[in-house]
């Protein structure tokens, strides 16, 4: 877990933004980074089991077809 150290501006005695040192927000960057790309690995996964087509197969149904 990254232990992170905000700082808080407010406005109207109300919290507006948290500004972090940098090396924490490039430690949060790096981390979404990491769980995009898992998002995406499990998304490409699940398209593993769906019906695909070879480019062969789109060149030979193009040419059947004469659009090609």
């Amino acid at each position: 877990m990254i232990e992170l150290h905000p700082e808080f501006l407010t406005k109207n005695g109300q919290k507006e933004f948290a500004v972090l040192p940098y090396d924490e927000f490039l430690q949060i960057q790096e981390l979404l980074e990491s769980l995009e790309d898992l998002r995406d690995l499990r998304a490409a996964k699940q398209e593993e089991d769906s019906p695909s087509v070879s480019l062969s197969e789109v060149k030979n149904m193009l040419i059947s077809n004469s659009i090609l």
